[in-house]
C-alpha cells in the first residue's frame, strides 16, 4: 500500500511517501480501505519525535474514512462494505495510508450524507470538542464561554456544540477568519490582532482553550469566580492558575466508538456542519504537514487517500 511515513525523526521534510506492507486484521480488528484522512496539530509533533515513539518506519496520522475491507475474528457488527469513520486507539498513529487495520470499537458507520473527507476531518476535532465541552467543562445552558482560536478544527466544531447546549459563546481568531468564526455561531467575535481578548472579555463561566502559550495563561483573568478552564494545546496537563478561586481542567479524550457515535448523532440533527477543509493528494503529505506545523489556517487539512 502507499503511505506517507517517518523514518527519522524531523521536520515535514523528512516525511516519506512511498510503498509499505499492507496491514492484516486481528481478533477484534476491521481493516479500513482510507478514503480520507485528517491532519491534526500532534502530527508535527509526532514527526519531531515528542511523543516518543520509537518504531520506524512511523505512518503518522490519528483519524480517517473509509470502507471496511476486511473483518478480523470476533467482530460481529460492522462487515466489509461497511463505510466507517474514527481514531485510532489511544498511544497509535498510523493514517495516512491506503489500508488501516485498527479495533472495531473505536469505528463507527458513516453517516450515508456525510461525505468521508469530512467525515475525517470531523473525527478527532469532533470527539475532543465533546470531551472538553460535555465532559469536562460540563458546559450549561445560560453560561457563557470563550473558546479560543475559533477557526481551528477543534474550536469550530466546540462553537456549534455549545451554541446548542445554549451557552452565549465568545470567541478569538486572527482578522481574515471573524466572518467564518461568525457564520459558525459565535456571538462575538474578537480579532486578536486588534484586541487584547483580556481588556473586553470578563465574567466568563468557562474557557476552552485552544491555542496555548501566554494565550492560555492569560485566559483565567476572563473567569467569573468559581469559573473552570480546560486545555488542550497546553501539553499533558494544565496551567495552574494564579487565582484560586478558579478552576484548571485537561480533558480526557478516550477513544471510544460511543463518541463517534455522538458526532452522527450531532451531524444528524444539524447541530454540527462540514468545517472548512483543504484537501491534499496523499502524496502530497508533506506539503499538509508543512502548512499544519506553521498553524495559521482555517478549518482543517485532509488528505485525498482514495
Amino acid at each position: 500500500m502507499k503511505a506517507a511515513f517517518i523514518e527519522k525523526f524531523g521536520g515535514p521534510e523528512v516525511l516519506t511517501y512511498g510503498d509499505l506492507p499492507d496491514p492484516v486484521a486481528g481478533p477484534g480488528q476491521v481493516v479500513v480501505d482510507t478514503v480520507a484522512a485528517s491532519i491534526n496539530g500532534a502530527d508535527p509533533k509526532v514527526a519531531l519525535g515528542e511523543y516518543k515513539q520509537t518504531k520506524f518506519p512511523l505512518i503518522l496520522g490519528r483519524d480517517f474514512s473509509g470502507k471496511v475491507s476486511a473483518v478480523g475474528e470476533g467482530v460481529t457488527d460492522l462487515k466489509v462494505g461497511d463505510d466507517v469513520f474514527g481514531v485510532l486507539e489511544t498511544g497509535r498513529d498510523g493514517t495516512y495510508c491506503e489500508k488501516i487495520a485498527v479495533g472495531a470499537n473505536v469505528v463507527a458507520k458513516k453517516p450515508a450524507d456525510l461525505a468521508h473527507v469530512d467525515a475525517a476531518a470531523m473525527a478527532l476535532t469532533g470527539l475532543t470538542a465533546i470531551c472538553a465541552i460535555e465532559n469536562s467543562l460540563q458546559l450549561k445552558a445560560g453560561e457563557t464561554i470563550l473558546i479560543q482560536g475559533g477557526a481551528g478544527g477543534v474550536a469550530a466544531f466546540a462553537i456549534q456544540l455549545a451554541k446548542h447546549i445554549g451557552a452565549g459563546v465568545i470567541s478569538t481568531c486572527s482578522t481574515g477568519n471573524v466572518d467564518y468564526v461568525r457564520s459558525l455561531g459565535a456571538d462575538h467575535v474578537i480579532d486578536y490582532s486588534t484586541t487584547d481578548f483580556t481588556k473586553e472579555v470578563k465574567d466568563c463561566d468557562a474557557v476552552f482553550e485552544t491555542v496555548g502559550g501566554d494565550v492560555a495563561t492569560r485566559s483565567f483573568a476572563v473567569l467569573k469566580p468559581g469559573g473552570r478552564a480546560t486545555f488542550i494545546a497546553s501539553g499533558p496537563t494544565a496551567p495552574k492558575p494564579e487565582r484560586g478561586d478558579v478552576t484548571a481542567l485537561r480533558p480526557a479524550v478516550p477513544r471510544e466508538r460511543k463518541y463517534m457515535e455522538r458526532i452522527a448523532e450531532l451531524y444528524g440533527k444539524g447541530v454540527v456542519r462540514p468545517q472548512h477543509v483543504t484537501l491534499y493528494e496523499l502524496a502530497r503529505a508533506r506539503d499538509a504537514l508543512s502548512v499544519s506545523a506553521a498553524r495559521h489556517f482555517k478549518g482543517k487539512l485532509v488528505l485525498k487517500v482514495k
